[in-house]
């Protein structure tokens, strides 16, 4: 009986510390030993919490349906029986598999991204992800970064808190082993499923459970117990070596996001890989392995000036422009196939087309709707049109000289986007504003003296805002 006490009592109190903090919780439920005794342990907490003044605690939990296996509508519920039984509110998310299996990316993790996408796109505000990954999913996660021939990075395994996106990822079970949590679930009698893929060796991470993981803790008992400290103190490593490389990397990234090279060039390779590799995580891009990060140095980075490389990174693509690396999504390396959008002078806002962003034209005396934020954006002010002005938005070439305010000579578009230093991907996706067959401005960038205000004449004051600092979703593409 005091075992029983001793096992629920440290469990609850481990889940307890880890969720410290955080009063809205997401639980990833699949039905299997570990996420339900974790569903358990949550709904005690959560009772014991509402029973007190304070901050009350709301849990939930979501189910993802992959439809891989031929009983996955029984776990559904199974699962939704559970939290009926707990009073927690209970949703699946069904989801369908896009990612053909390849050698470095299987089924296996076709179903990891799918899910943790599909959990992240329902979080709310303030709330958190919970897993229930153990010891020994740690121990697995551990060899397989082994196999591939990880760094300290992939050694390190799973975070017990992480970042998902703008959310915290926590795993509350991830320093406990499953035998702890069996011995849980029999002390409370829970039930829970058994996936039955779970036998099937041909997968990576049951094949090391089956035929390695076993045997080795038959061996030594306590092997999971130091495969953990071994991740956990390699991530302890990597967490170091952020602190100590966060001071160079800010002074190497631009406002822009582009990454300067010729800081780069005199540091050891060592240093420079660190780098390039914290940068390329801060711009949300998958880990290139040792190769791969020698090939992006060489073809990409030190290109001839004139030349033009790019490097596929999953799916992003790293390009070089004059002194700076760029990390891009693959879609910003297509033009906007549109000739022009007509913008009537009655409307004040145009939604451009390709997640390019909302074009607002704005009066002296006009307010903004306030689920638009434009402290930060760039305005260009130009003369209103006359009435016989039609107003429209292009994208591409455009022919002969143009003649920009503050310039005295004039130059064609492209020796104009050369002398600002706009990226050639980024020309091709600027919206530009015509009045007629006149290039008034690429608004933020420049101002075309066709479109300079004169004396006592209207003035419309222009701003272009990114589509990732607009309130509502901007996947509209006229015409569709």
């Amino acid at each position: 009986m005091k075992y029983k006490s001793n096992v629920l009592h440290g469990l609850q109190q481990q889940v307890a510390e880890s969720i410290a903090g955080h009063n809205q919780l997401l639980l990833a439920l699949c039905g299997g030993l570990d996420s339900t005794v974790l569903l358990e342990i949550l709904k005690s907490l959560r009772d014991a919490n509402n029973q007190k003044t304070g901050p009350q605690l709301s849990l939930r939990a979501m189910h993802v349906h992959h439809g891989l296996s031929t009983h996955a509508d029984l776990w559904v519920t199974h699962c939704e029986q559970q939290c009926r039984q707990r009073t927690v509110p209970f949703k699946v998310i069904r989801v369908k598999l896009e990612t053909i299996p390849t050698p470095k990316n299987g089924i296996e993790a076709a179903a990891r991204n799918a899910r943790y996408q599909a959990l992240h796109d329902v979080l709310v505000p303030g709330e958190v992800l919970l897993t229930a990954q153990h010891q020994d999913d740690q121990a697995e996660t551990l060899l397989l970064a082994l196999k591939r021939g990880s760094g300290p990075a992939g050694l390190a395994a799973m975070a017990a808190n992480s970042s998902l996106g703008d959310h915290r990822l926590l795993r509350p079970l991830l320093a406990c082993s499953r035998a702890q949590l069996a011995a849980y679930a029999v002390a409370l009698n829970l039930s829970w499923i058994e996936d039955d893929s779970n036998q099937n060796d041909r997968f990576d991470r049951n094949f090391l459970r089956l035929r390695i993981l076993m045997p080795l803790q038959q061996r030594w008992p306590k092997f999971s117990q130091a495969a953990t400290r071994s991740a956990q103190l390699c991530g302890e490593q990597e967490t170091l070596l952020d602190e100590l490389l966060k001071e160079t990397l800010t002074t190497l990234v631009r406002s822009d996001g582009g990454l300067q090279l010729t800081p780069l060039l005199p540091m050891s390779h060592l240093r420079r890989g660190a780098l390039l590799r914290r940068w390329l995580a801060s711009q949300g891009a998958e880990m290139p392995s040792r190769q791969q990060l020698a090939h992006l140095w060489q073809e990409v980075a030190l290109s001839r000036r004139d030349a033009v490389p790019q490097f596929a990174i999953g799916n992003k693509l790293l390009r070089r422009f004059r002194d700076r690396l760029y990390l891009l999504s693959t879609p910003i390396s297509a033009e906007p196939k549109v000739d022009a959008l007509l913008w009537p002078v009655s409307t004040a806002q145009l939604l451009l087309p390709h997640h390019l962003g909302l074009l607002i034209r704005q009066l002296n005396d006009t307010v903004i709707s306030p689920n638009i934020n434009i402290v930060n954006t760039s305005v260009s002010v130009i003369r209103a049109p006359q009435s016989d002005e039609g107003v429209s938005v292009r994208f591409g070439k455009v022919d002969g000289l143009l003649h920009i305010v503050g310039h005295r000579h004039g130059r064609t578009l492209k020796k104009i986007w050369q002398k600002l230093a706009v990226p050639p991907w980024q020309r091709r996706r600027t919206p530009l504003l015509f009045y007629n067959q006149r290039l008034i401005a690429a608004p933020g960038i420049f101002v075309t003296r066709d479109g300079e205000v004169q004396n006592n004449c209207a003035q419309w004051r222009l701003h272009w805002l990114p589509s990732s600092s607009l309130d509502f979703p901007v996947n509209f593409i006229p015409g569709s």
